[in-house]
């Protein structure tokens, strides 16, 4: 826990109220839950690309060795 600073001479001494104190950590903790769940959208987004990407590449790659055996199928039997 958070040691609390001892106020200065001439520093005004006054209890904060506990229900301020309360709203304060309340709008904190949700402004951190946003945060994490626009982290979470964010990474879910780049984790799809990322996969229709491979996805593509993958389809690439076969379509190109299609072809490439269909061309030695061809010069094989000419």
């Amino acid at each position: 826990m958070r040691r609390r600073k001892r106020k200065g001479r001439g520093e005004k001494k006054t209890k904060r109220k506990e229900g301020e104190r309360k709203k304060e950590r309340e709008g904190r903790e949700r402004e951190s839950e946003r945060e994490r769940e626009s982290g979470r959208e964010e990474r879910r987004e780049r984790e799809e690309r990322e996969r229709e990407r491979e996805e593509e590449r993958r389809e690439r790659e076969r379509k190109n060795r299609r072809e490439k055996e269909r061309g030695k199928d061809l010069s094989g039997r000419s």
